[in-house]
């Protein structure tokens, strides 16, 4: 199975796989925060497609943050695991406790991204939902859920590598979903890099503002 060198590699190689979308004008490449935007940078660079980001928040198990129990996303998306919840008995307040902090977390990052740049409009767009990877698919689930009330026109979720269930799963919410690798057993996203070292918030900032660039050649 291939290991990417890092996430701008994985995205050039990502973006392999969407060439049919390149030079469209429909088309709208969104990145999930933070690693997914490195990710999407590459992916919009190649297709000629303006990029934006969608804040999406994982709803981390008490104790164990990691563990997606849910997930939040711009536009009051609220989505959890009730079975995982109940399986790990945490109780409400803690859930809801939870979601009081990422949604702090969300708004503050909004505001930072976007430094008052409005979103881009999604009605009637082909969207590219961009991640650097699938692990439980929770997240990406929100970021469909509110993708969706915008009214685009069709919605492909686009990740370098996830696991197979998590890959079939978003399948059934959005139009299409291509992920390059899906290797089995799949334990954590990380794995599947050579260098997964966090993204900044800096960073994020940096590849939203930076310049066009001349699109990349896309190979079919």
């Amino acid at each position: 199975m291939m290991i990417f060198s890092d996430r701008r590699h994985a995205g050039r190689v990502l973006a392999q796989r969407l060439s049919e979308y390149a030079h469209r004008p429909d088309v709208v490449v969104l990145g999930l925060p933070r690693g997914g935007v490195p990710v999407a940078w590459e992916v919009a660079r190649a297709l000629d497609a303006p990029l934006d980001v969608f804040v999406v928040r994982k709803i981390g198990v008490p104790g164990h943050a990691e563990l997606a129990m849910g997930a939040i996303a711009s536009g009051g998306v609220t989505i959890l695991s009730s079975d995982l919840i109940a399986r790990l008995r945490v109780s409400r307040p803690e859930v809801d406790a939870a979601i009081v902090r990422e949604r702090e977390e969300l708004a503050r990052r909004e505001r930072l991204y976007r430094r008052g740049r409005p979103p881009l409009v999604l009605e009637g767009k082909t969207v590219l939902l961009v991640d650097d990877g699938l692990a439980t698919g929770a997240t990406m689930r929100a970021a469909i859920s509110a993708v969706r009330k915008l009214g685009p026109k069709s919605i492909v979720v686009a990740v370098p590598t996830g696991s197979p269930q998590a890959c079939d799963d978003v399948r059934t919410t959005a139009d299409d979903c291509v992920c390059v690798s899906t290797p089995e057993p799949f334990m954590a996203v990380g794995e599947w890099y050579a260098d997964f070292s966090q993204t900044t918030d800096e960073e994020v900032e940096d590849l939203l503002s930076a310049p066009d660039a001349e699109p990349a050649e896309v190979r079919p």
